[in-house]
């Protein structure tokens, strides 16, 4: 399955450094990548960035789905299920209203602003269901403070100038358009730093699973673990979701897909991050072809293959209790 996801993702590479306004031929493409051929700048300065995007951003959505679910024990755990997406917006929005058309100059701000919405809201969530021992309190809370979150980001929205609407309203879609590499320097470094946090924690976490008592008795030290790895996929919600804007069901899905394609029982990081990698540029390749020339925000696409799976999900669960 590893194998397979790798060439099928390297197809959808090939295939996202192909479409565009202007049509480029497979082997354009590879004579661009190799530095030679006359489309080298439309497909590496201004192709590959999206793809390359898209394939790691939905590798860290991935991941944190992963992490929330395994902490949860809920296939329903993920973080904009949990109310970081709208809480990243929030902060977010209080940037772009407060600032208005000067907020597009100062995508640093806009960054650092929807990274703490997402990190307070993880720890109001974290908060409100700290008493509780069952972990299904916390996706209730979850999704009560996501829903209050929407609405006051609606309010916002609606208070707001029309020109500051229409910016945080696009905002809000969650687009990979006009990603180009200095978008992407940061956000990488800081992902691939989150990324090995995880992998580094990834016996530790699997050891979890078996149950907390046979973890502590293996030399596993649940709380630090716990903190680290819900930080860690905070982290990597918070930063896709400051380049991008909140795009929704790949932390949902892409986790439990994968698990199901490679049979793991464990936290199943690696079947995550390839799972999720291929649905988000599986998305933004349809999104683009759906109404080309005019291509569609990537958060449209997900949202309406996320909605799919959930009704799927949730018909399984039902059927596992009834019977």
């Amino acid at each position: 399955m590893t194998v397979v996801l790798v060439v099928l993702a390297a197809a959808l590479a090939v295939l996202g450094l192909c479409q565009g306004a202007v049509w480029v031929t497979p082997g354009e493409v590879l004579a661009a990548l190799a530095g030679q051929g006359d489309s080298s700048v439309i497909v590496v300065q201004w192709r590959l960035p999206r793809v390359v995007g898209a394939l790691v951003f939905g590798a860290a959505l991935a991941l944190a789905g992963a992490v929330i679910q395994d902490q949860t024990r809920n296939p329903l755990g993920s973080p904009d299920m949990l109310g970081i997406d709208a809480g990243a917006y929030t902060g977010a929005l209080l940037v772009i209203t407060g600032f208005g058309s000067a907020a597009a100059a100062m995508p640093g701000l806009l960054s650092v602003a929807a990274m703490a919405g997402g990190l307070l809201t993880a720890l109001l969530v974290y908060g409100l269901s700290l008493r509780s021992r069952n972990r299904g309190k916390l996706i209730v809370v979850g999704i009560a403070v996501n829903a209050t979150l929407t609405a006051i980001n609606a309010w916002i929205v609606l208070r707001a100038e029309l020109e500051v609407a229409i910016a945080a309203t696009g905002w809000s879609a969650g687009s990979l358009n006009g990603l180009g590499w200095d978008d992407l320097g940061i956000p990488l470094v800081v992902l691939g730093v989150l990324a090995g946090t995880l992998v580094v924690l990834s016996r530790s976490m699997n050891q979890a699973t078996i149950g907390d008592e046979v973890a502590v008795a293996t030399g596993v030290r649940l709380g630090p673990l716990r903190l680290v790895t819900v930080l860690a996929a905070v982290g990597c919600t918070t930063t896709v979701t400051a380049v991008t804007g909140p795009i929704a069901f790949i932390a949902l899905a892409a986790p439990q897909i994968g698990k199901r394609l490679f049979g793991t029982s464990g936290v199943g990081l690696l079947p995550a991050a390839l799972t999720g990698g291929v649905l988000l540029l599986t998305a933004d390749v349809t999104s683009q072809l759906v109404l080309a020339p005019i291509g569609l925000p990537v958060g449209v696409m997900t949202t309406a293959i996320g909605g799919t799976y959930l009704l799927w999900l949730l018909i399984v669960q039902v059927r596992r209790r009834t019977h």
